[in-house]
């Protein structure tokens, strides 16, 4: 059994980290220039995030390493350097998180479609190993494959992390439909994710991204009409985005973000942090409702 598994059974509900890329934001990173080379070039700054967000009372925190495959590195021509930028992202978050804490190894989609025949299933496969790898020599305890869209590349990413021996949590993204119900843009609903990924050997699912915190309540009752006994981790924007000023704006102050909380768990979260626009004032919002 993993890490998070044992916490959770010490303590029923646990609270993750917030928005990497808001952050890396606010402390300089330019528009088309590549957030994981910070792994590198900019450490102390990437150490600063993680720390910040255990500070405000986050259980576990992630890695600089969303775009972190190969595929997504070459279009900075950085894929060749793939291992050495995961390492690197995973020793900050460990270093920031001490021996107690729980270190996520971010794994984002690579942005080739398998049905388009962008990559084969076994290539897809080498390229979240190699990441999956790197994240663990690095000191992550697990591995977030996140903000997937395409249940089969979500399936072969949790294996991937599996067969490294790294815990494999899974988090895919949904858009509500305007009749009711939610979906990712390849069609995928929640219910529709839960076996997969459970063969796949994923010991966490939900949802990240996509939605506000109210709209992850339906998300979860959806997974938990099927499942009732997964944890189901959350980690919602801060509101849906707002575009004012040239500038993408994510309108859920703290104490809004943190007014969703006792919904999701009565809806049967067990880990609850946030995705985009969401800060460490958030968590330590949502991490004080937890705690009540």
């Amino acid at each position: 059994m993993g890490k998070i598994l044992d916490l959770l059974k010490k303590q029923k509900y646990l609270v993750s980290d917030g928005a990497w890329g808001t952050f890396l934001q606010a402390k300089g990173l330019q528009a088309g220039t590549c957030p994981e080379l910070w792994n590198i070039d900019h450490p102390e700054a990437v150490k600063d995030i993680a720390r910040s967000y255990l500070e405000a009372g986050a259980d576990m925190v992630e890695t600089n390493s969303f775009g972190g495959n190969s595929c997504k590195l070459e279009h900075y021509g950085l894929a060749g350097r793939a291992y050495e930028i995961n390492r690197a992202a995973a020793a900050l978050s460990r270093q920031a998180a001490g021996p107690d804490k729980i270190v996520l190894g971010s794994v984002g989609p690579t942005g080739k479609f398998l049905m388009m025949g962008e990559l084969s299933h076994e290539e897809m496969f080498q390229v979240f190993y190699e990441q999956c790898q790197a994240l663990k020599e690095g000191g992550a305890d697990a591995a977030v494959v996140e903000t997937m869209t395409d249940l089969e590349e979500a399936v072969i990413a949790v294996r991937a992390a599996v067969k490294t021996g790294l815990e494999a949590l899974c988090t895919m993204t949904f858009d509500p439909l305007a009749g009711g119900g939610y979906r990712t843009m390849m069609g995928i609903s929640p219910s529709d994710m839960i076996q997969p990924l459970l063969e796949a050997g994923a010991a966490v699912i939900g949802s990240n991204c996509g939605n506000g915190s109210r709209g992850m309540i339906d998300i979860v009752r959806e997974i938990r009409s099927v499942n009732t006994e997964v944890p189901v981790l959350i980690q919602a924007n801060a509101g849906l985005p707002v575009y004012k000023d040239g500038k993408t704006i994510f309108p859920e102050s703290p104490e809004e973000m943190a007014a969703s909380v006792p919904g999701l768990l009565e809806a049967g979260a067990n880990i609850i942090g946030g995705c985009c626009g969401s800060t460490p004032a958030h968590i330590r919002a949502i991490a004080a409702r937890i705690r009540e």
